[in-house]
Formats: structure tokens, C-alpha cells, sequence
């Protein structure tokens, strides 16, 4: 290393830095090409969330430079020497990795297909969700599709802050957001104030305080990670729909990680898609959709389960 001194704190730092695995592959790939965010984001199957943030990390530790070409960034690694750089030196004599060896072979597609002409969608195809583009949103899409909706009277149990009510108001009759935290609706009422159509409720899904056959949709949109009893809690949201009505259910899917429950405060380690099928038919609910609709690319690759369900 060279003559520069460091503090124990710089030291742990600079470790903590060069520790995460998702950080080196953004190394080693940076080290053959300059590459963009988003090719980073193609080649690596991180969220672009993600590849940003820690090349905002590498940029500050003075290892990674970017370059304007074209109206996107490039970027690649800095022949800078600093302390960061010589420790980074000395890790890559020794590593030989197979995912750093697929990167690279994915990396020299992505370089050619640049080079060969392609549109931004030509090059982004097959994995597009990953990628920014202006105005290009899940948000916006999910307010562009809200539009085809006509929703009666809707009760949003496990409400949190009311990011759902927001979203759906406009096509409600009526939105009851309920939620056990007094904290969260505070929060919720923030948010929606202003909003006629919304009322809210303080109660544990659980015991749902409301009369049978008062909406016309229920949502339980990742409720049930927080229910001792899941089905009872379906079963208690089927007894408030009138006939016609639907129970709309986003749920983890069964899983192991009893770590990642914890952290979350969840109280079941998930729900698999035959055994809530079978809960909303006990409900004598038809059961419209029940699968598994979404995996997340990265690990624990945590699975989640959308159901609906009309009330006949």
C-alpha cells in the first residue's frame, strides 16, 4: 500500500466497500468495457436502482470515472491511485470467478449489439422491465390501466400509508383504509386528506369491524404476511363482499427465510398458491386467478402469489 496513513474507521470503510459481491462484478466488468447503467443493469440482472447506487460508491472512492457519449454516461474504472485502487489491485490477482466470467461473455454481446446500430428497445429486449426510459414507468402504466376500472366500494385491509387508495380513489365509489397502526394511518390520512371519498379505520384484520355485504372489492395486498391465520383472515374478507363482488389477494409465496421474516416483522414464512385456491373456495368464492406472478431476480428470489376471487 502506499504511504497514505488511515483510521481504523477509513480502513473499515474501505473494506466495507470492496465486501460486496455485486460491487466487484461491476469492477471486473467496468475493467474490460465503459458501460453504461443500464448495460450494466442488462449484463448483471441487478435492479438499476441498485447498479446506481454502487457505482455512485465506486465514483466517490475514486475507482470509477463516467464520460458523457452520446447523451449517456459511460463508465469505467479511473487510473487514479488512492488507497481504494491499490487494494482493488491486489484482490484482483486472485480472483477467477465463474459469474465473473459470464458477465464478461454477456458484457461482449452488449458491446457488440451497441456497436451493430440497434434502437434502445432492439437493445433492451427480453429484459425491458429492468430499464429507465422517460416516462416509462410501472407507476404510470399502473395509473394508465387504473382508468379502465369501476371499483364501488373498496376496503383496503393492511392499508399501510395509502399508497393503493391513492392510486384507485378516482374509480371508487367509496375507499375504507384499515389499518392496525395508528402510526400508518396518520400517515394515510397525510397522504389523502384532501380526498372525499376516503374514510379510515383502526382495527386488526383479524376481527374486521364492518358489516357483511358492504363492498364491492376487498383488497389484502401483502396483508397476509402479518396474519397468525391467513385463512380466517380470508375468510372474514369473503363475508363482507356482496354478491359480484371480488377479494383481490397479493401474498409472498411460501418460502424458508425466516431471517428476511423477522426483518420485516411478518408473522408466517408465506403462502403457497393450492393452499390459498383451496381457502377461497372453502369461502365458496370462484376462484378466478391463483399463481405465483412474479419472481424476484435476485436472491432469496422471494415469490409472490396474486389470487382473485368473486363472490357468486
Amino acid at each position: 500500500m502506499s504511504g497514505v496513513k488511515l483510521s481504523i474507521a477509513q480502513s473499515t470503510e474501505l473494506c466495507r466497500l470492496l465486501a460486496d459481491p455485486s460491487r466487484l462484478r461491476l469492477l471486473l466488468l467496468l475493467e474490460a468495457h465503459p458501460l453504461s447503467a443500464a448495460e450494466l443493469t442488462e449484463v448483471t440482472g441487478l435492479a438499476q436502482s441498485r447498479v446506481s447506487t454502487h457505482l455512485s460508491r465506486l465514483k466517490r472512492s475514486g475507482l470509477v470515472q463516467d464520460q458523457r457519449t452520446g447523451g449517456a454516461a459511460l463508465y469505467s474504472l479511473t487510473a487514479e491511485e488512492n488507497s481504494a485502487a491499490e487494494l482493488w489491485a491486489l484482490m484482483r490477482q486472485e480472483l477467477d470467478d465463474r459469474q465473473a466470467r459470464l458477465d464478461r461473455e454477456r458484457a461482449d454481446e452488449v458491446v457488440r449489439a451497441r456497436k451493430s446500430g440497434q434502437t434502445w428497445a432492439e437493445s433492451v429486449a427480453g429484459r425491458m422491465e429492468l430499464h429507465y426510459s422517460p416516462g416509462r414507468t410501472w407507476e404510470a402504466t399502473a395509473h394508465a390501466l387504473i382508468g379502465l376500472l369501476k371499483l364501488g366500494d373498496v376496503l383496503d385491509v393492511a392499508s399501510g400509508d395509502g399508497v393503493l387508495a391513492e392510486l384507485i380513489a378516482e374509480r371508487a365509489r367509496s375507499i375504507t383504509c384499515m389499518d392496525i397502526s395508528a402510526k400508518v394511518l396518520a400517515a394515510a390520512r397525510k397522504r389523502l386528506g384532501a380526498v372525499p371519498n376516503v374514510r379510515f379505520c383502526q382495527a386488526d384484520m383479524g376481527a374486521l369491524p364492518f358489516a357483511g355485504r358492504s363492498f364491492d372489492q376487498v383488497f389484502l395486498m401483502h396483508a397476509l404476511s402479518y396474519a397468525q391465520q391467513p385463512d380466517r383472515v380470508i375468510a372474514n374478507s369473503a363475508a363482507l363482499l356482496r354478491p359480484g363482488g371480488r377479494l383481490i389477494i397479493a401474498t409472498l409465496g411460501a418460502h424458508r427465510h425466516e431471517a428476511a421474516m423477522q426483518a420485516y416483522d411478518h408473522v408466517n414464512l408465506g403462502v403457497a398458491p393450492d393452499d390459498l385456491a383451496q381457502w377461497l373456495k372453502a369461502c365458496r368464492l370462484e376462484v378466478e386467478l391463483c399463481r405465483v406472478s412474479s419472481r424476484e431476480p435476485r436472491p432469496p428470489y422471494f415469490e409472490v402469489v396474486t389470487a382473485l376471487a368473486r363472490k357468486a
